[in-house]
């Protein structure tokens, strides 16, 4: 591994086997919601889901299939920590399982965060509210035109993480219409990357842009930098 800045991302924080008083918060965040048998309609904007065949889901089965894992979400608490980011966009909130974990990495962050179905959204926000996590807002809306009509290019969002739509189409509007607010700090990561070949092909045009310089694939999740100082490098870690 030849950047010194990935190696200290690996070593103090993707590898970082402490544990963190958050992951107590993370883990009665996630049994709140597993313990939840009432049921809500569903609005799906995205790609749609390999589990449901329904709309109307069970939110103890949203939570235990659909959101990130309990390890993940200790991973993603630990990244919002490592860069301490000022502001946080969330593009797709669902349950709010990765908000929680966005929220507790760095509680002086303002986090935003996007959903399109009211009923997920208004799930998350009760939990946000029970669990005290105040600086998060939460937007009821379609992604792409909250993102069109939003004043980017005026707003410094130091960690976007994207989780909202699984479709090479939509990652790369995102991707475009988020660029504006880049800077050398700015950490976004998307999930689920090796999803489907769509999935597959929008990672790889994101690699190749001009203005990423350094992307880590974690299998799940592609983490996407854009250091100016850094010559292009793309690295494969398993976590």
């Amino acid at each position: 591994m030849h950047s010194p800045f990935v190696y200290s991302l690996v070593t103090k924080c993707f590898y970082d086997k402490k544990i963190k008083p958050e992951y107590k918060i993370l883990k009665a965040y996630r049994n709140a919601l597993l313990q939840n048998k009432n049921t809500i309609e569903v609005t799906d904007f995205g790609a749609g889901s390999r589990v449901f065949k329904s709309n109307t889901r069970q939110i103890s089965k949203i939570a235990q299939t659909a959101g990130i894992t309990p390890k993940r979400a200790e991973l993603l608490c630990r990244i919002a920590n490592y860069f301490q980011p000022d502001t946080v966009l969330e593009i797709g909130t669902s349950l709010g399982l990765a908000t929680s974990a966005l929220s507790l990495g760095n509680q002086k962050a303002k986090i935003i965060t996007l959903e399109g179905c009211p009923e997920t959204s208004g799930i998350a926000k009760t939990q946000f509210q029970q669990f005290k996590l105040d600086n998060i807002e939460s937007v009821v809306t379609e992604f792409e035109t909250y993102l069109k009509d939003f004043r980017l290019s005026t707003f410094d969002f130091r960690l976007i993480y994207f989780d909202g739509n699984h479709s090479k189409k939509a990652t790369l509007d995102y991707f475009e219409l988020l660029l504006p607010t880049i800077s050398n700090e700015t950490v976004w990561i998307f999930d689920d990357i090796h999803w489907s070949e769509d999935m597959e092909a929008a990672w790889e045009t994101i690699k190749n842009h001009p203005k990423v310089t350094v992307t880590i694939d974690t299998f799940q999740w592609g983490l996407v930098f854009f250091r100016y100082e850094q010559e292009k490098e793309h690295f494969i870690i398993r976590i």
